[in-house]
């Protein structure tokens, strides 16, 4: 169904007002620190954040533990001594990112088509001089149609991107999963002046992986998710306005 002009111009201010509202809330939350460098969040069980969800992988059968007399071997255990590595949920170790990245693509694309077409009827069971009754006196059998068509496109496109992050962090063990693998998550906040630094780190990582210091790398880590950026005003100019989103959002030109 077609909608009326007025009916357009109803939702349009309805999400104008939508979009200034929001804005507004925003707006209003930053007055409130002007003058005043970005609160640092509170030490919360990382468990209990707003998003935060329970690891499920699919997992090996589980095997029952077997006891034996006289044993030097602790039941379950990964190896012959016991040791201050991380293991359990609670713990803490660290985790070493050292990223390197460097991507480099240059692609160009030419396509040209060009598309020539002609009909005529010359004979035609010798109806084709009736052609002159309905189609102007000048019109030639042998010509009726001549169809030409060009097409031509280029593209160009190209990548080149460089990475480089090298950091510590610490991290809790979260959750030990049915296979004995943990699940960590580590979060650092460092503030600067008025800029606030943010390093997130989640995944999962093997007990055997973690070396005799209780450190691990980023490249052990399955399922790696590695946050790092800021907020304060910095990050803030660096970033357009509001408006500038929302009508990037709703132009479709």
């Amino acid at each position: 169904m077609t909608q009326t002009p007025k009916k357009l111009l109803s939702k349009a201010l309805a999400l104008s007002g939508l979009a200034l509202t929001i804005s507004g809330c925003a707006v209003a939350d930053r007055l409130s620190h002007v003058g005043a460098a970005p609160a640092l969040s509170s030490i919360a069980n990382p468990t209990a954040q707003p998003g935060y969800q329970p690891v499920s992988l699919p997992m090996p059968t589980p095997e029952r533990a077997s006891y034996q007399p006289n044993s030097l071997w602790r039941s379950g255990a990964r190896a012959f001594f016991k040791d201050q590595r991380a293991s359990r949920i609670g713990d803490i170790l660290t985790i070493r990112i050292n990223i390197a990245d460097e991507a480099s693509v240059d692609n160009e694309t030419s396509r040209t088509r060009t598309n020539s077409e002609d009909a005529g009827l010359d004979s035609f069971l010798g109806y084709e001089s009736a052609l002159n009754s309905f189609l102007p006196e000048a019109v030639v059998a042998g010509s009726l149609a001549d169809l030409d068509s060009a097409s031509s496109s280029v593209g160009t496109g190209k990548v080149d991107r460089k990475e480089e992050i090298d950091l510590t962090v610490a991290a809790v063990v979260t959750q030990i999963l049915p296979n004995g693998n943990m699940v960590i998550e580590g979060r650092q906040e460092v503030r600067v002046n008025f800029e606030v630094r943010e390093l997130l780190v989640s995944g999962v990582i093997r007990p055997e992986d973690i070396t005799a210091s209780n450190t691990v790398a980023h490249t052990q880590i399955a399922e790696a998710r590695i946050s790092y950026g800021g907020r304060g005003q910095i990050t803030d100019v660096q970033q357009p306005r509001y408006g500038q989103q929302v009508f990037d959002i709703l132009m479709p030109f």
